[in-house]
């Protein structure tokens, strides 16, 4: 299994979301200095190394701000700079869930009404190849066509942002799903609703394709 596809969270990573988590909690202030490097060390118990490369995240998402020769600053405590796909690294899986959720059901409505016969192929393949894998028993490859069918989906909606937006939640639903399922038997049990909401998608039904999206992610039980 090649786990280099799964993205891990570093020790930089931790040290990053707990300092994320003081500032946005009100421990540090917008404009305040953060304290040296030895008593951050210290703090969190890391080497010098880590804690460079958590404040070089912090950097990155627009919380901190590094001024040469004087210190470290506290940039923004809104998180609102914060980049998505580092925004989803510290939220819960249950919050992602929801959201996601939501997103699908809009994908699959408009993926309906504008589709081609192009992301029909790519759907159908993808399908076929998840189906497969399932019966195999191939975990890694079931995740990697079940997102990817997603993605292909969010493409047919025609909506840019809403595919970009997608396929950020992409990235932690393929590692929430390797985290948490050891074989297939998920992807075979049970109906496969997902025939049937590709079915909707193919004959450009956008209400039976967000009523089969809602059924996959449990928004509608009858």
């Amino acid at each position: 299994m090649n786990q280099n596809l799964i993205p891990r969270k570093t020790l930089a990573d931790e040290v990053a979301a707990k300092l994320q988590e003081q500032i946005l909690k009100g421990t540090y202030n917008v404009n305040q200095k953060l304290p040296v490097e030895a008593e951050l060390m210290k703090a969190f118990g890391v080497g010098r190394s880590t804690i460079r490369e958590a404040v070089k995240i912090m950097v990155n998402s627009g919380f901190l701000r590094v001024q040469q020769g004087i210190g470290t600053f506290v940039e923004d405590s809104s998180g609102i700079n914060e980049p998505l796909g580092q925004r989803l690294k510290r939220a819960s899986s249950k919050n992602i869930d929801e959201v996601r959720e939501i997103l699908e059901m809009k994908i699959a409505e408009k993926a309906a009404m504008n589709r081609t016969g192009n992301d029909i192929s790519k759907l159908e393949h993808f399908l076929k190849k998840r189906t497969k894998a399932a019966n195999d028993n191939l975990i890694e490859d079931c995740i990697d066509a079940h997102v990817s069918f997603y993605i292909v989906l969010a493409e047919a909606s025609k909506n840019d942002i809403l595919a970009d937006l997608y396929k950020q939640f992409a990235v932690q639903l393929k590692s929430d799903l390797m985290n948490t399922h050891q074989d297939t038997s998920f992807f075979k049990n049970g109906p496969d609703n997902h025939h049937k909401l590709f079915d909707s998608v193919l004959r450009e039904d956008p209400k039976m394709a967000w009523y089969w999206s809602a059924k996959i992610t449990g928004q509608i039980t009858k």
